[in-house]
């Protein structure tokens, strides 16, 4: 501003820009001169000038406030503010020596770590969940187990004290009893849809989610959003239609059990931003403790329909079937404890880890996981998947990213 001049070293321009965004004025030469002195100074530092020249200009600006906060911390101590404001006096080393903040902060690394995790779980649950499937094809049972895993697991953590206990009341149960009953029917239609067709194709069928949020939102709540947004529906809904025809592997009952997975989803999202915002749902109900009381509800309302479609009787022909296919019981079961943890692990990380970041990183997370998913699948099983159908799967995907994007925008 005011036509100060930059210094010619990196660190100089870096450390000018930085007091510049103090706020701090610069009309008038001593000023002026306070500012270019105390670039020079900061200029003659080699470790400033050694971690400054290997830093992008981006990443400059973004370590803005950083060092602007420091900055102010320590003019504040030496009274530099006040000697930058309308006197001559060069501000001091100490005030101007600031150390860069880390790039990977304990956050950074702890979500690194749990978006991390969360791929691995939910990869190695998608793969186990199928292998359940191939050798015990009860899709109701298998997804009211996985889910009842859930109990036992967090149980052992509240009983212990490793984990401290909600307290919900029975009208904290009511109101949490529909996200627990989407939640469940958004599982149960995974299983189903994943035991009769491929894994990969169910995870493009999932991603017509953002089509049915947006008409569930225009038909029950009358909420219309704007055109880029509908826009963005375009390449879902022609991805899905195209992906479908070339599907090799295409069945009915996955295309269905797929889309109501993908509806219930969409449904539980709506209803935990239009009923359950601002309304009282219990104490300690952390993401983890969220997770696990929908679960364990959500569990309870699907074993009587478990329970009436496949019953004890087909368990027990499915069960001998698997034996006499070579499986051992102690395989079977093995098959079915490690798929069930997968589920609950994978899902408890993710709620922590999404319930920290914004919507963008969210949906460009979550797309980024569905792709992991589909190739190590499509690897792991050699699916066998067209031209078209590998273009249609891509389109549905990415247009899903471009929704939430748009939604973010437009917000």
């Amino acid at each position: 501003p005011d036509g100060v001049p930059l210094h010619a070293s990196a660190t100089a321009a870096f450390g000018a820009a930085a007091l510049l965004g103090l706020g701090i004025s610069t009309g008038g030469r001593r000023r002026k001169a306070a500012v270019l002195r105390a670039s020079r100074g900061l200029a003659m530092q080699q470790s400033s000038i050694k971690i400054v020249s290997l830093v992008p200009s981006f990443l400059k600006l973004a370590m803005l406030p950083h060092l602007r906060a420091r900055v102010r911390a320590h003019a504040t101590a030496e009274g530099t503010l006040d000697d930058l404001a309308g006197t001559d006096a060069t501000p001091s080393a100490s005030a101007l020596a600031v150390e860069p903040t880390p790039f990977l902060s304990k956050k950074t690394l702890r979500l690194f770590i749990l978006f991390f995790l969360w791929y691995v779980l939910n990869t190695a649950y998608n793969i186990g969940n199928k292998l359940v499937l191939t050798a015990l094809p009860i899709p109701w049972t298998s997804a009211t187990i996985e889910l009842f895993f859930g109990l036992p697991y967090v149980g052992f953590l509240w009983i212990t004290g490793l984990r401290i206990k909600p307290k919900l009341s029975i009208d904290n149960i009511k109101t949490l009893a529909p996200s627990a009953f989407f939640l469940a029917a958004t599982h149960v239609g995974g299983v189903i849809s994943f035991g009769a067709g491929a894994i990969s194709f169910t995870h493009v069928l999932k991603a017509t989610e953002p089509v049915w949020t947006v008409l569930l939102s225009a038909v029950f709540f009358k909420e219309f959003l704007p055109v880029p947004i509908y826009l963005s529906l375009v390449p879902i809904i022609g991805g899905v239609a195209l992906a479908s025809m070339k599907e090799l592997s295409f069945t009915w009952v996955s295309f269905i059990a797929g889309t109501l997975s993908a509806v219930t989803s969409a449904s539980k999202a709506i209803l935990s931003k239009k009923v359950l915002d601002g309304k009282p749902l219990g104490e300690n109900l952390t993401p983890g403790n969220m997770f696990a009381v929908l679960t364990i509800l959500g569990c309870f309302m699907i074993l009587p329909a478990s329970l009436a479609i496949e019953g004890p009787a087909k368990i027990s022909v499915a069960w001998s079937a698997a034996r006499a296919a070579g499986y051992s019981a102690a395989h079977l079961w093995s098959l079915l404890g490690v798929s069930g943890f997968l589920y609950y692990i994978y899902n408890e990380v993710a709620f922590l880890a999404l319930s920290e970041v914004a919507p963008v990183t969210h949906a460009v997370t979550n797309t980024v996981k569905r792709v992991v998913i589909i190739l190590a699948s499509v690897i792991v099983f050699k699916t066998k998947i067209t031209l078209l159908g590998s273009v249609g799967s891509g389109l549905a995907i990415v247009g899903a990213l471009l929704y939430s994007l748009a939604k973010g925008k437009y917000k």
